[in-house]
């Protein structure tokens, strides 16, 4: 049974022919491109469950082609992953800043590779059933997304406007990285002044609040933050 389609753009032929190997083997379906240009084509005909972004690639680079994969209406749900070396975090924060859902970082094990793609096609469908709950659950945190409330083993707990945006934001993408700069431009309304500095004491604020849950915000170095994936949400009435 097919897992889904596959479309690598990756500029080193040996690696691209390793992701195609491990990724056929546990059931998916791959085609790759080692150019920019035909890479966002082969997207568009193709029409992948997801997409492997190298970050350099001759011609267009991997920034170029996932903003312009995620301005398009025909391909911008398509989830991207970027693929690139390591202590290139500021190209990752872009990379995620113009659209990207996920990255993994070279030298990296099949089991890594499987392990992310197909941790990244369950947080797409998981993120579409949150966006359409009432209500979301794990362990004692219960999110209530229509009145706005969060309750903390049972007791209710105030959260300013900002601070259940930035929680929620986080919460309905489990898993995904957010940059500093794409917190700002979420939870950010007309009449607040929130700066990207000051995303970190809103992290804190929250955290403070979520008590015993504190750890299900992650920090990820030098990037951002994230909600932790590693305990799915119950959804009632799912």
């Amino acid at each position: 049974m097919m897992q889904g389609k596959v479309v690598i753009i990756e500029g080193e032929q040996g690696l691209s022919e390793a992701i195609e190997y491990n990724l056929t083997v546990v059931g998916f379906g791959v085609t790759f491109s080692r150019d920019g240009e035909e890479g966002v084509e082969l997207v568009k005909r193709e029409s992948p469950n997801i997409v492997l972004l190298d970050l350099v690639l001759p011609g267009l680079d991997g920034i170029e082609i996932c903003r312009r994969l995620k301005s398009d209406a025909e391909t911008s749900a398509i989830p991207v992953i970027l693929v690139t070396a390591k202590g290139k975090e500021d190209s990752i924060a872009v990379g995620l800043g113009v659209g990207a859902d996920d990255y993994i970082i070279k030298p990296f094990s099949p089991k890594e590779l499987v392990a992310c793609v197909k941790n990244v096609l369950r947080r797409v469908a998981l993120r579409d059933e949150i966006a359409n709950a009432e209500s979301i659950i794990r362990k004692g945190l219960v999110l209530n997304l229509r009145r706005r409330e969060v309750i903390v083993d049972k007791k209710p707990v105030s959260f300013t406007g900002s601070e259940f945006r930035l929680l929620q934001t986080l919460a309905t993408y489990p898993g995904r990285v957010f940059t500093r700069d794409m917190l700002v431009s979420r939870i950010a309304k007309h009449d607040e002044f929130i700066i990207e500095r000051n995303i970190d004491v809103h992290i804190r604020s929250v955290r403070k609040k979520l008590g015993p849950y504190r750890s299900l915000i992650e920090t990820v170095r030098r990037i951002g933050y994230r909600f932790s994936d590693k305990v799915e949400w119950e959804i009632p009435g799912r």
